[in-house]
Order: structure tokens, then sequence, then C-alpha cells
């Protein structure tokens, strides 16, 4: 999809590298002594303060969902997106920025998913459908953009979207996806208007 031959990616190298190292440990996701301490939250069910860990400091929760998978095809379909995708980001830009995005996203995409459906989901693929989101807007608004993303990802992207929402495909975090995927889009598009007016005065 990309052809950048330049630095390599250490961050997005390091992610991954984050991600296997919790599959492994947790046996993926099956050890819930192990995922519990990276769920946004451990508690469950009608009467549970809004994100009590966070509120008594455990601030990484906000975070630490995306770096837990259930199942070996959850880890590895995430973890080529993010080195297609958070590599050609970091290779045409910095190490920080791809950071920044991590971070937005992540952030953004767990609160989603935990309003919507508590505390039990983790993945990388609100963060991944994120950075979708924002290359596609660069490629698509910004005319200096390196990052171009080939349609037809885009349209594969999409349909896989659209297959997780119909619950077909099993218990899936659609809403950290849907909130990754506009936060992604949204980004991209004003980091577009921000370069297009510098450019222009």
């Amino acid at each position: 999809m990309f052809d950048l031959k330049s630095r390599q990616p250490v961050l997005t190298i390091t992610l991954i590298g984050v991600c296997a190292l919790i599959a492994l440990a947790s046996n993926l996701g099956e050890n819930r002594a192990i995922i519990e301490n990276f769920l946004i939250s451990k508690y469950i069910g009608e009467g549970v303060w809004f994100l009590p860990e966070v509120k008594a400091g455990q601030y990484w929760r906000l975070i630490t969902p995306i770096f837990i998978h259930f199942g070996l095809m959850h880890i590895v379909f995430n973890s080529l997106w993010l080195w297609e995708l958070g590599g050609a980001i970091e290779r045409t830009s910095q190490p920080w920025k791809l950071g920044a995005l991590v971070l937005g996203l992540g952030l953004s995409s767990n609160l989603a998913q935990y309003i919507h459906a508590g505390p039990l989901f983790g993945g990388m693929s609100g963060v991944v459908y994120g950075l979708l989101g924002y290359v596609w807007a660069q490629g698509r608004f910004n005319p200096y953009a390196r990052l171009i993303l080939n349609q037809y990802v885009m349209i594969m992207m999409l349909v896989w979207f659209a297959l997780c929402w119909t619950g077909m495909l099993g218990p899936i975090a659609n809403m950290a996806h849907t909130a990754g995927l506009l936060m992604g889009l949204i980004w991209g598009w004003l980091e577009a208007m921000r370069i297009k007016s510098h450019r222009t005065h």
C-alpha cells in the first residue's frame, strides 16, 4: 500500500511488541487476573461509579485497553494494520505524531466503548480505524501529504466495519471502531485544512 523506505518505525514496533507481550502473558486474554490490570475498569454492572479506578488515580487505564487482545486473529489483524498505517505515519512524520494519534484515538475509542457497553473490551482496532481515517483524510484533503490510501483498502475496511456491526462476527468493540474512525477523519481533515491555510499565506 505504501512505498516508504526511510527510517525504521521504532514506536510502531514498540506498540506491536507491547501488544504481543500482554497477549502472551494473558494467554490471549484468557487470564482474567492479568487483563484486569489493563481494563479501563474492573467493575461491571449497575451502581458502579463512572471509572472508579481512574478517579482514584489509575489514569493509565484510559489507554491500556488498546494493548489487550482476545484471540490470535484479533492480535494478528490489529498488528498488521498498525504496522502498515502506523508505520507509514511514523516514516513520513515523526514518532511524536504517531504517539499523539495513538493516545488521542485510544482515549476517545476506549471511552466511547466503555460508555456504550461497559469495561470488558480490548484491542488496538479503535486506534487502527482512527489511523485509517486519518490517512484517508490526509490523502483526500491535503495536497502536500505523502500518505495516500488505496481506495480499495478503504472500501474493504469499511465493509469489515459494517459486518462487525451486524453481530455475525461475535462480540466486537464496535463503538471503539466508530469513535476511532470518526476521530481519525476529523483529525486528518483539520490538520489538512491547517496545512493548506499555512501554505497559502
